[in-house]
């Protein structure tokens, strides 16, 4: 169909402007190594934003080897002409982009990607790496001078990342501001059982092994992801208030008598819903495995993972990490105060809610046991640094500034406080001053003294 003049000149401008916009989009780029946090700078991904991960693991206990295939679905947020994913270790056969072979490198615990076509902003893709070798735990100061991550057992595997652990299985951004849902499938020896975050969606037996798939539908930063393996006995059900538990326990500790990790798990679970807001995932319980190496605990999403039978306060404080560090989790590793400092000071309104000492009282004992030139003191809780991120100041210090806001502000502007702020970071991320401004908008007073002086002060505050 032949065009009139005005039609010929109408499509030569419409040509021209979209060679200007094209001419104008940024040519591709590679994306960041890391998100830029302080105390890991390499950890984490620029350039796109995860969405979902998709988890195939299968490990033999015998050997230690780990075989895996994961797909990460995500979203570029910049024109990309490569992109990065933190993987220690491991080795890499094959990684696809949109189902097609990807040419990728490595250095150090960066996995470098390139897709045969560059990948525009905005645009949706999957990646998909086959991986495999003998997964090690990682070590030093940082958590409590244990071995922590990946940690062989005598029966399988106890799996427990907080804070840099995860690429040490699967490859990720690995960085709990880039959070993502999961499924996580994980094939064992027949006999064991495989437990993971969220519900578990389908459990058989094939060949000699059992496959057991889990699905976390809410987001979750990738060091709350586990995929421990062992014997467990596993008792279900639902807390008093409705929400499905499930608890896994090592059957060598089942003679323990410290504590019904199943009734203190269901009734703190109900608890903390009335006080911080509604429980935000789709289920609660434990994973207790016989791991006396790790000495720690970890406040696995959905699951707790405990390295042994621990005590009643220790299991309300990783539950109470289900909101305060899962659901809302730090910008960045920095403001870790404001996952340990309240769970900590969760410790102290569970003491209250049992009705042997008030949160003043434990507030009191545990400012008066520390001298003033004790060094606990010296730390800034706002900004610990990387080696110091998990010492007692955090957890003890960081829980009174919680006490001193409480009493100034009172409580019913406390009490309304805290779940105003679950609710309002709700599976997203948040830090210091994002506490701040909500503490000083609900409670209607300035507050930066209060915060200066305990959080970003060093030194013992006076009373």
């Amino acid at each position: 169909m032949a065009l009139s003049r005005s039609a010929r000149s109408g499509a030569l401008v419409t040509a021209a402007a979209s060679f200007l916009l094209i001419a104008a989009a940024p040519a591709p780029t590679p994306g960041a190594p890391g998100i830029g946090d302080p105390y890991f700078p390499q950890l984490g991904n620029g350039g796109f934003d995860a969405l979902h991960y998709d988890l195939n693991v299968a490990y033999t206990p015998g050997t230690g080897r780990l075989d895996g295939r994961t797909t990460l679905t995500a979203r570029a947020t910049q024109n990309l002409s490569s992109f990065d994913l933190d993987l220690q270790q491991l080795d890499v056969s094959r990684v696809e982009v949109d189902g097609r072979r990807a040419e990728f490198t490595r250095t150090g615990d960066e996995l470098v990607i390139t897709p045969r076509h560059s990948l525009a902003r905005g645009r949706t893709f999957r990646v998909t790496v086959t991986y495999g070798g003998i997964p090690q735990p990682l070590g030093g100061p940082i958590v409590f001078g244990s071995d922590y991550g990946w940690m062989k057992t005598a029966d399988g595997v106890f799996v427990a990342c907080e804070p840099n652990a995860a690429s040490t299985w699967f490859p990720s951004s690995d960085h709990p501001s880039d959070k993502a849902t999961y499924d996580i499938r994980i094939k064992a020896p027949q006999g064991l059982t495989g437990v993971s975050n969220g519900r578990l969606v389908s459990t058989y037996d094939k060949g000699g092994s059992t496959y057991t798939h889990w699905r976390e539908s809410k987001p979750m930063a990738t060091y709350l992801a586990t995929a421990t393996i062992g014997k467990f006995d596993v008792r279900t059900g639902r807390t008093p208030g409705g929400i499905p538990v499930y608890v896994a326990i090592d059957p060598v500790l089942k003679n323990s008598n410290k504590v019904d990790v199943y009734a203190v798990t269901a009734a703190a679970t109900d608890y903390w819903s009335k006080i911080f807001g509604p429980y935000p995932f789709e289920e609660t319980g434990a994973i207790v495995d016989d791991m006396p190496e790790a000495g720690f605990s970890l406040e696995v999403q959905s699951k707790p993972a405990y390295s042994g039978v621990r005590s009643e306060t220790t299991i309300v404080h990783e539950l109470a990490h289900q909101w305060f560090g899962d659901s809302v989790s730090v910008k960045q590793w920095k403001d870790i105060w404001l996952n340990e400092g309240f769970a900590t000071y969760a410790q102290w309104l569970w003491a209250e809610h049992q009705g042997t000492r008030s949160a003043h009282d434990s507030f009191l004992a545990a400012y008066n046991a520390l001298q003033a030139d004790d060094a606990f003191w010296q730390l800034k809780v706002a900004d610990p640094q990387r080696d110091t991120m998990f010492a007692s100041a955090v957890y003890q210090r960081g829980a009174m500034t919680l006490q001193m806001l409480r009493e100034r502000i009172g409580d019913k502007a406390f009490f309304k406080l805290l779940p105003a702020w679950t609710t309002l970071h709700r599976y997203g991320n948040a830090d210091t001053a994002d506490f701040i401004r909500l503490a000083e908008r609900v409670s209607g007073q300035r507050l930066d003294d209060l915060f200066h002086t305990w959080l970003f002060t060093p030194g013992k505050p006076a009373l």
